[in-house]
């Protein structure tokens, strides 16, 4: 987006991203002031909440967080990593630049002793999704991702908005585009819909319970 917001700074653009603000791309959320609007995903709250809910799953007290390094400010995860540290939980993190990268990392996080990893929203984590299941299952690693959806195509857990449900939203905005509004006048939109998915399969595959508690709160449960 902020590419081409440079390059075409007169065409309109509906952007989906995790945080608009702290990525520079508009100045406030009811008054853009510029040629982007969209969608504000919450990555920084979500992530917070994400750590919650794999803590509760593995009871430890090491974790390990892998990051998209051009997603994830080191503010923001400096403050997931402090908030941690003031309950008495180790919070390593490992940033990837490349889809060659993340493999390596995955095997650095379990020589770390982490117990289980929050993989934080990041496009090139998202695109890379099935080599991360993958590496999870091979490593025995409990983790967790942004997308409900995620669960679904056999990660352990997910947590956030429905894909589907954002581009809804998106679609919405564009219409509104469409029909002559400009972006500057078109406040930021939020989800405001989340949901809770765990797989079951993935995790007898490695050894891993979940407690009875959290599955109680899933939306939905997949055995």
């Amino acid at each position: 987006m902020r590419a081409a917001q440079g390059a075409i700074r007169a065409v309109p653009i509906v952007g989906i991203t995790g945080d608009m603000i702290a990525n520079g791309l508009v100045k406030s959320v009811a008054r853009p002031d510029g040629n982007i609007t969209g969608i504000s995903l919450l990555s920084p709250e979500l992530n917070g909440k994400r750590q919650d809910i794999i803590e509760a799953v593995s009871g430890a007290r090491r974790m390990a967080i892998l990051a998209g390094a051009s997603n994830n400010t080191p503010q923001q995860l400096k403050a997931l990593q402090d908030a941690r540290r003031a309950r008495g939980i180790e919070l390593a993190i490992f940033s990837v630049r490349t889809s060659e990268d993340i493999a390596p990392a995955m095997n650095e996080i379990k020589m770390s002793g982490a117990a289980a990893i929050n993989v934080l929203s990041s496009a090139l984590l998202n695109a890379n999704r099935s080599l991360i299941f993958k590496r999870a299952a091979e490593l025995r690693l409990p983790a967790i991702y942004e997308w409900p959806e995620m669960a679904e195509e056999g990660g352990l857990i997910g947590y956030g908005a429905r894909l589907t449900g954002i581009f809804r939203q998106a679609a919405r905005m564009v219409v509104k585009v469409l029909r002559g509004v400009k972006p500057a006048d078109i406040p930021i939109e939020q989800p405001t819909n989340f949901e809770l998915v765990i797989n079951l399969k993935t995790a007898h595959a490695i050894g891993h319970d979940v407690p009875v508690a959290l599955l109680l709160r899933a939306d939905k449960v997949i055995e």
